[in-house]
């Protein structure tokens, strides 16, 4: 099957053994639409907020996010297949900002997996989806601290973060955000921070 996102230069790409190649792509907000839709529309992405959203409406919301110097959207494929929908952004430009203190080079994260599909379930898979998404951010992008803010009752996410290496912050309360092109209700967080040297030492 011919991969549909040849066209698109990567920004990341990363071939792993017995896994495949993943490559981190940006996200066309029209394009991608329908396939973020999908996601974001299911019961188990309640916490990402979008359940309720049209198509239009989520490529309404990347078309905005991609006017931004701080915050970035990104489709994460695996030999073709979309799989993941990687969020990167600027922490000082950012709500969580109010509630800890941001360090030089810390980079915020938001990461949401696809549904499981073929090969979804095998052993590994995730870890090693994480592995490609923390090498793009901590070496592509050369940043020392990957800081994540899931849902305190997203318990799913807080494991996985927990596995591959997080250490877990103080839980807080993120800001409710009302502006005329953004909306996001008051969260409680759970903080999470990823050092580069606990991934790639040295």
């Amino acid at each position: 099957m011919s991969d549909p996102y040849t066209s698109r230069t990567p920004l990341h790409e990363q071939p792993i053994d017995g896994f495949g190649t993943v490559r981190v792509l940006p996200l066309d907000p029209a394009a991608d639409a329908p396939v973020i839709h999908h996601w974001v529309s299911e019961e188990r992405a309640v916490f990402w907020g979008m359940t309720e959203l049209t198509e239009q409406q989520v490529a309404g919301i990347y078309a905005h996010m991609a006017t931004l110097d701080t915050h970035h959207a990104h489709l994460v494929v695996r030999d073709g297949e979309p799989v993941a929908l990687l969020q990167t952004y600027e922490p000082e430009a950012d709500r969580v900002s109010e509630c800890y203190a941001v360090r030089p080079g810390d980079i915020g994260v938001h990461l949401l997996l696809a549904p499981a599909g073929p090969g979804g379930g095998q052993s590994g898979w995730t870890a090693r989806l994480v592995s490609v998404v923390a090498a793009y951010v901590l070496l592509g992008l050369d940043r020392r601290r990957i800081v994540v803010d899931p849902d305190v009752r997203n318990e799913k996410a807080i494991a996985r973060f927990l596995r591959t290496g997080f250490t877990l912050g103080p839980v807080v309360v993120l800001p409710e955000i009302d502006l005329p092109d953004v909306y996001l209700p008051e969260k409680k967080a759970q903080l999470a921070f990823l050092d580069r040297e606990i991934l790639f030492p040295g």
